[in-house]
């Protein structure tokens, strides 16, 4: 393995993906890349991060067979000359159509892409430029500019809509089918462009589609686009508490028949306050973690109305939205905020120590990204399997409140409301940065922090550092402890909101053809949902999945022989 890079070059790659990642809202894990030129010691620290990341490098075109067709790229990392990455470009522009290319110009002192050199190039998106003279699926992203400061939500949906296949191609099987006719669906989720071509999908199926989200939640521009789309959206970013509850009843009182939640507070919401909706209502799905566990709560008590199909515990969605969709924006989210912190505000360093809070699915995919950033990763977990994971996984492991003494950075991902209690604020080191990756309220104790005296200092945007009595300094808190990935960032990369959304609209299938016969529960998924969405998956990265295995070797109605026959045929 080559020597680690050094700080300064680490710090550089790391910026480098993270304005990349906030540029385009698109993944690193499971795409190709290729790094053209530059300097060899840069080079190999981009492609350290990116491999530790879960890119996969292409063969460079030298290298490869003269009748072997050329390994696809997805992603274009420019770090040398104009002329050398024209050339590449050239090269890799030869692919079928609708492969999407990405050129990053990632010049560390100088540009490394001549936008001039293929034409007249247009905004795609902010941050992104689309070269039509080349092809339609060829687009650039510098990493030395910042994205323009624009809502830009038509574009920002198309952007979104053209990288998710998945949720595509079953949308447009529920479309054909005809069964979503009459059907009203009621989203309430984060409210971005990922969300809002799952609506815009829901209604050209068929469905009537209306919107809620939480005001911390809700993009604006992203809002009036659906609503000049003729969807009724109930959300806006300056809702107060009392009007948010109001906007959300007035979305229930229009009697959806099935409702896509996530953290399942509308779901709550319509058994506490509307409970003469449940009868009419086919159901409900939940896609977090979190919004799991009190529901579950309500079913043991027998008190849970509808079923609600549990899309947070399918395959292909926690193994891919958890831990590298949660992993990559929630981790990017901090560091870009951490960046606009005045120097010496922080402890935050490359090759820094870090805390990681709960070692589920989020954890690890928090776990792994730090530890491709250089961060020195140690993880507080309660449940001793999962501690025991972390610690084959090569992860120091300790006791909350003793890792967060020397800790420069503490994210937590549990899921669990204080998690990140007064006893661990106290004791976090001045300047340590405390983030939320978990995503329910007071996961973080603001209120027990602020009824123990503590005065709240902002420090920087959506940073305020928590002063206890008597003390000079203290922790800085990230956005006052909200999933950082979705208050302060885009959410999750539109790759993997595909891979969860396609399962969401598996999930409204599920409630369409068999909503009347599933229990009032918390339903799992279909297997088949899972096993359908991977194999689109698959094809949309680029890979051919095995077929699918052979028939049983027994009939189904006939008993496998159980004898052995390791010693011999049986008598």
């Amino acid at each position: 393995m080559p020597p680690a890079p050094d700080p300064e070059t680490l710090a550089w790659a790391s910026a480098a993906v993270r304005r990349f990642a906030a540029a385009t809202n698109l993944l690193l894990a499971a795409r190709r890349f290729r790094i053209v030129g530059g300097d060899p010691c840069d080079a190999a620290a981009l492609r350290r991060l990116l491999t530790a990341l879960g890119a996969h490098e292409a063969q460079q075109p030298d290298r490869q067979p003269p009748d072997q067709h050329l390994d696809l790229v997805d992603q274009l990392w420019c770090l040398g000359t104009p002329e050398e990455s024209t050339h590449a470009v050239e090269q890799a522009t030869d692919r079928p159509r609708g492969a999407t290319l990405i050129v990053i110009d990632a010049g560390r002192h100088l540009p490394a892409v001549d936008e001039d050199a293929f034409g007249p190039v247009t905004p795609a998106r902010p941050g992104v430029l689309a070269v039509p003279m080349l092809s339609d699926d060829v687009f650039l992203v510098s990493t030395g500019r910042d994205p323009e400061d624009d809502p830009a939500a038509q574009a920002r949906l198309r952007w979104a809509r053209r990288s998710m296949l998945v949720a595509r191609s079953v949308a447009a099987e529920l479309r054909d089918g005809g069964l979503l006719r009459g059907t009203r669906i009621g989203v309430a989720m984060f409210l971005e462009p990922k969300t809002a071509v799952l609506s815009l999908l829901l209604r050209d199926a068929g469905a009537e589609v209306v919107v809620y989200a939480h005001a911390d939640e809700t993009d604006d521009a992203v809002a009036e686009a659906l609503r000049s789309a003729g969807l009724t959206v109930f959300a806006s970013s300056t809702a107060t508490l009392p009007e948010q509850k109001q906007l959300a009843l007035a979305m229930l009182d229009t009697a959806p028949h099935i409702l896509l939640d996530d953290g399942s507070h509308v779901i709550r919401l319509a058994h506490q306050e509307r409970p003469d909706l449940l009868p009419t209502m086919l159901g409900a799905a939940e896609e977090t973690t979190s919004g799991l566990r009190p529901l579950r709560v309500l079913a043991a008590r027998g008190a849970l109305g509808i079923p609600v199909i549990a899309v947070n515990d399918a395959r292909t969605k926690t193994f891919f939205d958890n831990r590298y969709g949660t992993g990559q924006s929630t981790v990017f989210a901090v560091l870009d905020l951490v960046d606009e912190l005045a120097s010496g505000t922080h402890r935050v360093v490359s090759g820094g120590a870090a805390v990681v809070a709960g070692f589920g699915h989020v954890g690890e995919g928090v776990a792994l990204v730090l530890a491709a950033l250089g961060f020195r990763v140690t993880v507080a977990e309660t449940d001793p399997v999962r501690a025991l994971q972390a610690r084959f996984a090569g992860y120091a492991v300790a006791p909350l409140v003793e890792a967060v003494r020397d800790a420069d950075l503490v994210m937590s991902a549990t899921g669990v409301p204080d998690t990140i209690d007064l006893d661990v604020l106290r004791v976090c080191a001045g300047g340590a940065v405390v983030a939320v990756a978990g995503g329910v309220d007071q996961e973080i104790a603001v209120d027990d922090a602020l009824a123990a005296g503590v005065r709240r200092q902002n420090v920087g945007p959506k940073a305020e550092r928590f002063v206890f009595p008597g003390a000079d300094g203290g922790p800085i808190v990230l956005d006052g402890g909200g999933c950082i990935n979705i208050t302060a960032a885009e959410g999750n990369p539109v790759e993997i909101m595909d891979l969860s959304f396609a399962v969401q609209l598996g999930a409204v299938r599920m409630l369409l053809e068999r909503g009347d016969e599933l229990e009032r529960a918390v339903v799992p998924i279909d297997p088949a949902v899972d096993d359908a969405t991977a194999r689109a998956a698959l094809a949309a990265f680029g890979s051919r999945p095995a077929p699918p295995g052979s028939p049983a070797e027994h009939p189904a109605d006939r008993e496998p022989d159980v004898r052995t026959h390791r010693f011999g045929d049986p008598a």
